[in-house]
């Protein structure tokens, strides 16, 4: 009779070591395989002010970029059009001596290049400058 109980107990083991093991490759294929949104934050744990220059030339994107922006929980504190209108290159201002926030901002728009340029203003940690490339960033139509 003692035999029996292990057995039972046994088998019990053996299922909940399957469901683990088959909750784990789930995990994993919903990681690889599933929906990704280039936009999700990594940390998201903080607020960054982000400031958006239009200098690409057509209007509206600085608007489309902000309000992404905005979707992606950063808190846009500016949008304007650059000093000029022909900017080629799309990229992010670090606007702090610390580049995590500027990465952030530039990961969730999809890679443009990150440049350092301080400044002591409260306005902004971060500033995207939006060029006539602007089909590289990730933002939808």
């Amino acid at each position: 009779m003692a035999k029996r109980g292990a057995s039972r107990a046994g088998a019990l083991a053996l299922w909940g070591l399957a469901l683990v093991v088959a909750a784990l490759i789930v995990s994993w294929g919903w990681t690889t395989f599933g929906p990704h949104t280039r936009g999700a934050r990594r940390a998201g744990k903080h607020v960054v002010r982000v400031q958006v220059l239009n200098g690409s030339g057509e209007p509206g994107v600085g608007t489309r970029v902000a309000a992404y922006l905005r979707e992606g929980g950063f808190q846009v504190t500016d949008v304007r059009n650059a000093d000029r209108t022909d900017y080629f290159a799309t990229f992010v201002v670090a606007r702090r001596g610390d580049l995590s926030l500027a990465r952030e901002v530039a990961h969730y728009l999809g890679g443009p290049p990150l440049v350092r340029q301080e400044w002591s203003s409260e306005l902004a940690d971060v500033s995207v400058l939006i060029g006539s490339d602007r089909s590289k960033l990730m933002i939808e139509p």
